[in-house]
């Protein structure tokens, strides 16, 4: 936008005075001036240097009446009318005109106010011919920061709260930090950081720090934790730092442990880091390229941790620098910068990538996981480990592109974003390895049951048949959808975990605790009250890409040899054991109990269901995807008959749960045939009454091949 100015309002200051001839000249050129007015009267408030502020922006109403000149003998115009619409006047009427209309209604800001103009200041607007013309004149206020013309007081108002809340407060051309007093400090895990009032909802420009990210914080600083535990030192990497304060937690609680590098893009937000790091007392290395030249910020001899911060593009810096762990955090997707983590991560590293596009992970924007993951995905019952699945298949294809493979350390997708953390195995044989393990989905859309396609490159013939429900069978139309590709492996390592359990126990980490119990229960596929924090005696070592790594309760000597060149032999010997036959992987997938629940009968609670599933011979966990999810290795034909049988109707929610009689050819363990019919029929209600007695049989009949809603 533009704003036309005079000559003269350019020359004056916010206190100065207007000479006396000004003022004749201005009130007998008023009506020639403005249809004269050239192009380069059009200020631009997109230029880059500072500028007066308006004639309207004052302190006090002596000041205003001093740009009028009063004089009792004399007629005088007001300062920010035109003449045609208040002519000149004596000084005792000019000072009521000024006190009530322009004063009256001003805006205050730091002891300026900012006054009513209804002088022709508007932006200039282009007829059908090409000539710029004034727009109609109307009252309206200039901005004391940016210049820009307001028409309403409330939307002034509005607008300069938003300057506020930006840090903005004294031009709009130069970005000046707002003072320290309208910085709020925060305090998170003993790392205190200075964060912007308007934190929580920034500005496009602004640092984003998000309180509900704290669980986020805490699980990638407890697998970093784990990583110091096996080499020392690691050189680590927050590529998009905000405040700071992720970085600052992995340098402050591990010290020499980690060689901490934070980079952003943005300059404040680099200023803000420094700041911080002044705040907890560390020391600053300027320029990654620069490594001789460091600057000592704050009290340096206290703390001799030294954090590297930079200024450049996140793929940039992974290209410029290898690292052995690795952290994206952008806002969105994270598949912009997979290519150049994976191109320069050390053997055996870590990367961890949060991603917060819920909205097309989840399903509600499939369109877009399309275009920025490859897959096909549909709203599901399982929709959050759909998710995790993913985001993991981008992250092996952009691995396996660099020579690489992976193996899933831990996978988290709750209601704010999706974190997945691998290990990166350098080599073709991992990369084909992991890669063959991206495969496509069938989902029933009907009953909700799910299969992997099986590996093979032939074309089948009918696909349907390698679902376990025959609801193509007996539904009309096609009933399945292919989804994917997807990450069929593991999403958890029950070894890496435990000791990620250890790190959040030894620094306190509360929130970390309890989903890393249920995280490890889920991993082993066990009831919570089988979990133990160190494991059976006979597995101290877990086994992990291959290589045995010593749990804390074993000695200081293990099979991972702290160094880079002298152990890759070791490393290489070590990869190609062969994991057992017997692999203990989880099952895929969860079942809702809510979902599969039965109309007209009361499901049993949640964890005796658990115990139900476990006696008749399965594996069965609770998982961290949904509340009422159950990961069980259990056909959902043979769920749906456990969660039948211990089911009671909704007229009898006074009895205790127990189980209700199936028909005899029917058993708990038994295959059920698909598309059967099950009948129910519950025994007869007697009421005692002083009418008499009533009786009630109720008989039901559920098809096992879909969900009864």
């Amino acid at each position: 936008d533009g704003l036309v100015v005079s000559e003269k309002e350019k020359s004056n200051d916010i206190d100065g005075t207007v000479p006396e001839s000004e003022l004749e000249a201005e009130e007998k050129g008023t009506e020639e001036e403005h249809p004269k007015q050239s192009d380069s009267n059009i200020l631009d408030i997109s230029s880059d240097y500072p500028r007066d502020k308006h004639i309207s922006i004052q302190r006090n109403l002596a000041d205003l009446e001093k740009l009028a000149d009063l004089r009792e003998d004399e007629r005088k115009p007001c300062p920010l009318c035109p003449e045609e619409k208040f002519k000149a006047c004596y000084s005792h009427k000019l000072h009521r005109h000024l006190q009530n209309l322009h004063w009256k209604v001003s805006v205050e800001f730091e002891g300026y106010r900012m006054c009513i103009c209804h002088l022709s200041c508007r932006p200039v607007k282009s007829n059908l011919a090409g000539d710029q013309t004034l727009s109609k004149m109307g009252a309206h206020y200039h901005c004391i920061i940016c210049s820009a013309t307001i028409i309403r007081r409330t939307d002034m108002i509005g607008h300069i709260n938003r300057h506020v809340n930006k840090g903005e407060t004294e031009s709009r051309f130069i970005t000046v930090r707002s003072p320290k007093s309208s910085y709020k400090v925060v305090k998170e895990s003993a790392t205190d950081v200075q964060v912007l009032p308007n934190h929580s909802t920034p500005q496009k420009t602004d640092s984003y720090f998000n309180p509900k990210m704290k669980l986020n914080r805490q699980l990638i600083f407890c697998a970093l934790a784990v990583l110091a535990g096996e080499r020392k030192p690691i050189e680590c990497l927050d590529a998009f730092g905000a405040t700071g304060i992720m970085g600052l937690q992995w340098a402050k609680h591990l010290r020499s442990s980690v060689k901490v590098t934070i980079n952003d893009c943005n300059e404040n937000s680099v200023t803000m880091i420094k700041e911080n790091c002044r705040l907890n007392k560390m020391k600053v290395k300027l320029n990654i390229r620069e490594e001789d030249k460091v600057e000592t910020v704050g009290n340096g001899e206290e703390n001799s941790d030294t954090i590297e911060v930079t200024k450049m593009d996140a793929n940039v810096v992974m290209h410029l620098k290898s690292f052995d762990f690795i952290h994206l955090d952008p806002y969105g997707s994270s598949v912009n910068y997979l290519d150049s983590a994976f191109r320069n991560v050390r053997n055996l590293g870590i990367v961890s990538l949060t991603s917060t596009d819920i909205s097309s992970l989840y399903a509600k924007a499939q369109h877009v996981a399309f275009r920025h993951y490859g897959c096909n995905i549909v709203r599901t019952e399982y929709y959050k480990e759909l998710a995790a699945r993913t985001v993991i298949a981008a992250v092996t294809r952009a691995a396996a592109r660099c020579n690489k493979g992976i193996e899933v350390l831990l996978a988290v997708a709750v209601e704010h974003f999706v974190l997945v953390v691998v290990r990166v195995l350098r080599g073709p044989t991992p990369a084909d390895d992991s890669a063959k393990k991206v495969r496509y989905l069938l989902h029933c859309q009907w009953c909700e049951e799910r299969v992997f396609q099986k590996e093979s490159n032939m074309v089948e013939e009918n696909p349907y048949q390698q679902l376990p429900c025959d609801c193509y069978g007996s539904m009309p139309g096609k009933t399945a959808v292919l989804l994917g590709p997807l990450w069929s492996g593991a999403l958890f390592n029950t070894g890496f975990l435990r000791r990620m359990l250890l790190e959040a126990m030894q620094y306190g980490l509360d929130e970390a605790q309890s989903l890393l119990k249920t995280l490890v229960s889920e991993a082993e596929c066990t009831a919570p009250k089988h979990l133990s924090t160190h494991g059976p005696s006979d597995e101290s070592k877990q086994e992990e890409s291959g290589i045995y790594i010593g749990t804390p309760n074993t000695s200081a000597e293990s099979y991972l040899v702290h160094g880079k060149r002298k152990s890759e032999e070791v490393l290489r010997s070590a990869a190609k054991r062969q994991r057992p036959e017997h692999s203990a992987e989880h099952p895929p997938f969860y079942y809702n109990i809510h979902r599969h629940s039965i109309k007209g009968m009361n499901m049993p609670k949640l964890n005796k269901f658990l115990n139900y599933l476990s006696e008749a011979g399965y594996r069965v966990s609770r998982t961290h995807f949904d509340p009422m999810g159950v990961r069980t290795n259990a056909p959902l034909a043979q769920f749906k008959t456990v969660l039948m049988q211990y089911s009671t109707p909704t007229y009898v929610g006074a009895q205790a749960e127990g189980p209700v009689h199936l028909p005899g050819e029917i058993h708990v363990g038994e295959e059920v045939p698909a598309g059967t019919a099950i009948k129910v029929e519950e025994a007869e209600l007697v009421e005692d009454d002083k009418r008499g007695v009533a009786t009630a049989v109720f008989t039901q009949s559920y098809p096992t091949h879909c969900a009864a809603d």
